[in-house]
């Protein structure tokens, strides 16, 4: 028995080692017909750059690639990429974070990238003033920022400040679409690295509140969603910087907007750690909820309602089941056939 599963651990030793040089000759051969492009890309001419970029595109990603081989390539063709970010041609610099996605999505170990990859992005990104001049490609890189939060998950923990960086500036970034990627992008940072965000999640919460009126109503909704995450993730001591802001959208004339504040309430209620430090003042919020024109919301608020009653109610057990054995007739003035609803 002893033998064999020894045969068996050696053959899958050999197996692998067989199929790693396989790929380190793959991607030799693959890095050897590159190197014209490479070069092409520190060229003056925009064509030859662009053209160049265009080039290893096709013989890398559109070329069906194993990961392991796309693992090795990428490794190399890191820098060259980053420093196309910078390019003076808009379509170089597209293309460029087009690639670094599609690299960084079909890689088994993205996370290799991140130290390049993060210090680049925080210099196009989290700058006091705006680097890249296209919105639709400062989109592209929260984009790519977003998709390297989902793939390398807690091995974004040592880029606490580069993140915090660029989704400072990208939520009050004058595109909405960037805000609306930034405050998915927070809630998705927030989840990964739960034991690290807290540190600094205040930051986040003055560029939310700056966002949480916009005009937009789905940029509103995204802001909520965010704050709900920052507020759950935080250290919980920023509610009463959001709680006013919250009020008052409530109000607001999207179904949409009055909903997502309804179950951000009523997840801080079930979930935040102080949270019945904040009963007093989230409550009031759920229940201004129940009387929403919108059926959708009132139920809502309804469930949610019950959620957080039942969930004190087990919280509290052994309190309330003393109050209920020594509690032997109603209290005056209580309601015939039992509690109101």
């Amino acid at each position: 028995m002893f033998v064999s599963t020894l045969i068996v651990a050696i053959s899958t030793v050999k197996m692998a080692t067989t199929m790693a040089s396989g790929e380190e000759r793959a991607a030799s051969e693959v890095l050897r017909a590159l190197a014209r492009h490479l070069n092409g890309l520190n060229e003056d001419s925009k064509t030859t750059r662009k053209r160049s970029l265009e080039a290893i595109k096709r013989e890398t990603i559109d070329k069906g690639l194993s990961s392991g081989v796309l693992q090795k390539v990428f490794t190399c063709l890191l820098n060259s990429l980053l420093k196309c970010l910078s390019d003076p041609m808009e379509r170089c610099r597209e293309t460029a974070i087009h690639m670094l996605g599609d690299f960084i999505r079909c890689v088994p170990q993205p996370e290799d990238s991140l130290p390049y990859l993060m210090p680049a992005l925080t210099q196009r990104l989290g700058g006091k003033e705006i680097v890249e001049p296209a919105e639709e490609l400062r989109l592209s890189m929260v984009e790519v920022v977003t998709l390297t939060v989902e793939v390398c998950g807690r091995h974004l923990a040592p880029y606490l400040d580069d993140m915090m960086k660029i989704l400072q500036r990208t939520i009050v970034d004058p595109f909405p679409d960037v805000k609306r990627e930034s405050c998915k992008c927070t809630v998705h940072f927030a989840k990964s690295v739960p034991e690290h965000f807290h540190m600094q999640a205040e930051s986040l919460v003055k560029p939310l509140m700056q966002t949480v009126s916009h005009q937009h109503s789905r940029v509103r909704v995204s802001t909520i969603e965010a704050t709900g995450a920052v507020i759950q993730y935080g250290t919980g001591k920023n509610v009463d910087d959001v709680l006013s802001h919250l009020a008052q959208r409530l109000f607001d004339d999207s179904p949409q907007v009055r909903k997502a504040v309804t179950v951000v309430v009523g997840d801080w209620l079930l979930h935040l750690r102080d949270r019945y430090s904040y009963f007093h003042k989230l409550i009031p919020l759920l229940l201004s909820s129940l009387s929403d024109d919108i059926p959708e919301i009132s139920q809502r608020a309804a469930d949610l309602w019950r959620q957080t009653g039942a969930l004190w109610e087990q919280e509290n057990e052994d309190d309330l089941k003393d109050k209920m054995d020594f509690l032997l007739t109603p209290p005056d003035l209580y309601p015939a056939g039992g509690r109101p609803q």
